[in-house]
């Protein structure tokens, strides 16, 4: 029911359809599979997820390899640094495909897909996943994607959502372009679909128009679940405008309930149910039967990072090469004006730091870029991270949680069989789905 927080978190799998986890270092890892160019390897994942009764799987994703660094992509190809990137609508389908109640949130850019592609491709997908389908609404990052697209660069951080919300927009309006019940299919009556009940959109904007309609009836959910991860100021307007499930990076609780209570507010200020807007946070989680397992498995996992990582990954999220100025050097207000990437992680960064204007080596060394502590990290025995996963939860920092995985599929099969149940044991996790579509597991309501 749409509101009803039930007392149990959403779990969710941070995820990328790439060569390596969200950490970088993971494909390193000696119990990393390295099939991560099939169809199964995404297929063996999902299922794993669906027995611990997982909501959905979200799958981040960028339109460029890591190029920033030193203005080449040798380092990142060298190092395995995200260099691998799958068109997600097949692994998208592929994962639901092998599983009856999982969704998948797939992260799509606004600003280098046109909204009608857009609405019909989610519209489409929903369609065969019987409403298990989420759009992760992105505005792309760097001017590396912006290259692969024939352009010379980026628009601004600001410009990127005043389009966004054009794309978004639009890609609503064709989505309600059908009414529900204008699909007859009436053979007796000859009538395949009543014209009364589908519009034409003609929207005019600043950087879109679209005539529509929509070439795709109404989806199972209406609208296929919107989720959105910016951390800025405009990125925060964005969400409270249109969000449903936002990502969140934090390492304190009180920064999570302010987080959190900033989202819902907005959300009530666009006129909105504040209880329509989830938000979730992602942490590594490193369990083992004992606290020593669990502390001899993280420092595997930290052994994974190099130096590189860092570099390749932080000048790819900021677009800024941070291959040019030396470490010593003290960053000023002209240097963070350059950085037109996430505006959200530099305010993070910049936030955690001792000093108002940090050297280039230590801002560099503030953001965790590139090793397992980018994320906050619960590591110990299943009870001491169900401790702190209730914590959080019950203290209402976050609805929930996107679990990152420090190697795959091995990260997701700990997880699932020894937190998942301690965690279904409290009552705070799921033990059967309940609903038929995303939207129903996440207690969202449908548009």
């Amino acid at each position: 029911m749409a509101g009803d927080r039930n007392n149990k978190m959403i779990l969710a799998a941070f995820m990328q359809a790439a060569n390596c986890s969200n950490y970088v270092g993971s494909w390193r890892h000696p119990a990393s599979e390295p099939n991560f160019l099939t169809a199964g390897f995404y297929q063996n994942i999902a299922r794993t997820l669906e027995r611990g009764k997982f909501h959905f799987a979200f799958i981040d994703d960028r339109l460029a390899m890591p190029g920033r660094y030193g203005d080449a992509v040798d380092e990142a190809l060298r190092h395995g640094v995200r260099v691998v990137k799958l068109d997600l609508t097949p692994v998208v389908m592929a994962m639901t495909m092998a599983t009856r109640h999982l969704g998948v949130g797939a992260t799509y850019s606004a600003t280098y897909n046109a909204p009608f592609n857009i609405a019909r491709l989610f519209a489409t997908m929903d369609h065969f996943t019987e409403g298990r389908v989420g759009w992760n609404v992105v505005t792309s990052l760097n001017d590396s994607e912006a290259q692969n697209f024939g352009f010379e660069s980026h628009l601004d951080h600001d410009g990127r959502y005043d389009q966004a919300d054009e794309t978004m927009e639009i890609v609503t309006g064709l989505w309600d372009s059908w009414e529900d019940g204008a699909l007859k299919v009436d053979k007796i009556s000859g009538t395949f679909a009543d014209p009364e009940k589908v519009h034409r959109l003609d929207y005019q904007g600043k950087y879109y128009n679209s005539r529509g309609p929509l070439t795709v009836p109404r989806s199972p959910q209406g609208h296929p679940v919107i989720m959105q991860a910016g951390q800025s100021s405009r990125g925060k307007t964005f969400a409270g405008r249109w969000g449903e499930l936002v990502f969140a990076v934090f390492r304190e609780i009180e920064r999570g309930q302010e987080i959190r209570g900033e989202l819902r507010d907005r959300a009530a200020g666009n006129g909105r149910d504040p209880e329509g807007i989830k938000v979730v946070t992602a942490a590594y989680v490193i369990v083992g039967e004992t606290e020593t397992m669990a502390e001899e498995k993280l420092a595997l996992a930290e052994s994974l990072a190099d130096p590189v990582d860092k570099m390749a990954l932080l000048s790819e999220l900021l677009n800024f090469d941070f291959s040019r100025p030396s470490l010593d050097q003290v960053m000023t207000d002209d240097d963070l004006d350059q950085i037109s990437g996430s505006r959200g992680m530099v305010e993070t960064i910049m936030r955690g730091g001792e000093a108002q204007y940090p050297t280039f080596g230590e801002f560099i060394g503030n953001s965790k870029r590139g090793t397992v502590h980018e994320l906050p990290v619960f590591v110990g025995t299943p009870k001491k991270i169900a401790d702190e996963m209730e914590e959080w939860f019950i203290s209402e920092a976050c609805d929930g949680f996107m679990v990152a995985a420090t190697h795959l599929p091995g990260a997701y099969e700990d997880f699932v069989r020894l937190v998942v149940p301690e965690l279904q044991r409290r009552g705070l996790a799921q033990t059967e789905y309940s609903g038929r579509t995303l939207r129903d597991l996440l207690g969202l309501a449908r548009p």
